[in-house]
């Protein structure tokens, strides 16, 4: 498995985790943190794949940025910067806005269009390099 494999199958996992039933016990910015490292680790296993070592940092959006530098971003695909927030600040009792289950549904909504958006990135490339 390529480097860069490893780091979207940890994606993957995080967003399989993130997608779990939700019962009384289960806070919805704990699943929305979920959601947010699996667009992380996705982005840095994209990063990977480019040739970049990617930075150690929680934001998606210098993510996004360093990505910009080999493709195009689309608009749905920028939108995983709102997830940012849930990677440090709610992930501990703190002073922050409620999460609710409409946040969450779209933080998953989000991190599942990312994860399709990058596999076909990967997916079109290795098509290009190696043309039938």
């Amino acid at each position: 498995m390529e480097r860069y494999e490893s780091w979207i199958e940890r994606a993957k996992s995080n967003l399989e985790i993130s997608n779990i039933a939700v019962n009384i016990n289960v806070y919805y910015e704990d699943l929305c943190y979920l959601a947010q490292q699996a667009v992380e680790k996705a982005l840095k296993g994209l990063l990977i794949y480019y040739g970049v070592e990617p930075e150690f940092t929680h934001n998606i959006g210098i993510l996004l940025n360093g990505i910009e530098k080999f493709t195009d971003i689309p608009e749905n695909i920028k939108k995983a910067t709102k997830l940012t927030k849930y990677a440090v600040i709610t992930r501990y009792p703190g002073e922050y806005d409620e999460i609710t289950k409409e946040n969450y549904e779209e933080g998953i909504k989000i991190a599942k269009d990312c994860l399709e958006w990058i596999e076909n990135k990967i997916k079109e490339s290795e098509e290009n390099k190696n043309p039938e």
